[in-house]
């Protein structure tokens, strides 16, 4: 290993070369199944035919001219999200947290236009919004912050899944403009919460003009069964960020919005040299149209409900099972002490998962898995934590 990249990861053993559907192999030659996706990011699996295609054709094209001229791919992926998402206009950037970032602006832009001096918006504790200073202020979890102060001021911090704490936020703040909260908790693991709860908070945002921002860079494309997560409640937000799965591990983010909130953003007010090229959204384009001609979203529902049923009935009895709990392929099973330790064990048995809050196995397998391959998960899954537990 290398001493010239920065140690801003603790990684782990192993080094993979080549992929295909949800198979990773390493250097070694070793296979190995990913539950992972990448942190939720390849939904299509590894090497999929419809993105190698796309890549590969877009790369002999064009790959980059700036957003300084009109780039027809973007204009088509802004047109076949917006009219499956119901928003209005969309950014594109380069990764979640940029996404983000571009919400933030748009809140807050948006109140000073509104004459307040310094705009609030109220976000979540236990939150990730990404590492950037402003996305890292919005984040509800101290321990990636320390270190990191002074940082951004603006952001009213409240118990997630809790409408009374916005009601109190909204009597004590008399200059908050928007709510920030992601339908799923995904690094605080899988923290699923009441049905009604983004029902609530639109209401509360209409009643206050507020924008509803919905960060759904882990929640989008598919991965809890509908395309986009809130369509799940039958609302709309005002703004919505995705990244991750859009583009199957090719780099792209974007922010939609619908409403007042598209019109925020005029020219010079933000910007990215790199977001939107072509070689991107030809390659996102291609995931959404697999999405919809493989009702993946629909499949992840399924098979993310059976295969927790499946824990359900294989953990039975385990006294130290938590909770076992799910939204489509967003699945997480938590324990009642720390298992950071089951993240190099699964990959001993040559199985890729991911440990969140610290006590949460978090399991975010590609849409495509195959019913026999998500048995597997469940039978790897289930004997690491059996031995762990010594149940």
């Amino acid at each position: 290993m290398t001493d010239h990249i920065m140690a801003t990861y603790a990684r782990l053993p192993v080094t993979f070369t080549e992929g295909k559907g949800a198979w990773l192999t390493d250097d070694k030659g070793d296979r190995y199944l990913d539950a992972l996706s990448g942190i939720a990011v390849c939904g299509l699996g590894h090497s999929h035919p419809a993105v190698t295609e796309a890549l590969c054709l877009q790369a002999g094209k064009l790959l980059h001219t700036s957003n300084l001229y009109s780039i027809g791919l973007q204009e088509k992926l802004a047109d076949k999200l917006a009219s499956l998402s119901g928003m209005d206009k969309l950014f594109f950037c380069n990764s979640g947290a940029e996404a983000n970032e571009a919400a933030i602006k748009i809140a807050r832009l948006h109140g000073h236009n509104r004459g307040f001096d310094s705009p609030k918006i109220i976000v979540m504790e236990n939150s990730f919004h990404g590492r950037t200073l402003s996305t890292l202020s919005a984040t509800g979890n101290p321990k990636v912050q320390e270190g990191f102060s002074p940082l951004v001021e603006g952001f009213i911090h409240v118990p997630y899944n809790n409408i009374e704490a916005i009601k109190e936020a909204a009597q004590k703040h008399s200059d908050i403009v928007a709510i920030l909260v992601e339908p799923v908790q995904g690094e605080s693991g899988v923290r699923v919460p009441e049905a009604n709860y983004l029902n609530q908070l639109r209401e509360i945002c209409d009643q206050q003009q507020w924008f509803l921002m919905l960060d759904e860079v882990q929640t989008g494309i598919g991965r809890t069964g509908e395309l986009f997560a809130y369509q799940h409640n039958k609302i709309t937000p005002d703004v919505c960020t995705l990244a991750k799965g859009l583009g199957n591990g090719v780099p792209i983010g974007a922010c939609m919005a619908k409403g007042i909130a598209s019109t925020v953003l005029t020219a010079g007010t933000h910007g990215s040299t790199f977001g939107g090229n072509p070689l991107v959204c030809s390659t996102a384009l291609a995931v959404i149209e697999t999405m919809e001609s493989e009702s993946l979203p629909q499949r992840a529902s399924e098979l993310g409900n059976k295969i927790t049923e499946a824990f359900r009935s294989t953990l039975s009895g385990n006294s130290h099972i938590v909770s076992i709990r799910n939204k489509g392929l967003m699945i997480g099973i938590e324990l009642d002490s720390p298992c950071t330790e089951l993240v190099l064990k699964a990959i001993e048995n040559k199985l890729l998962i991911n440990v969140a809050a610290g006590n949460t196995i978090r399991l975010l397998p590609p849409l495509i898995m195959n019913d026999e391959e998500a048995t597997l998960m469940v039978k790897k899954v289930t004997s690491l934590i059996k031995a762990f537990t010594h149940e």
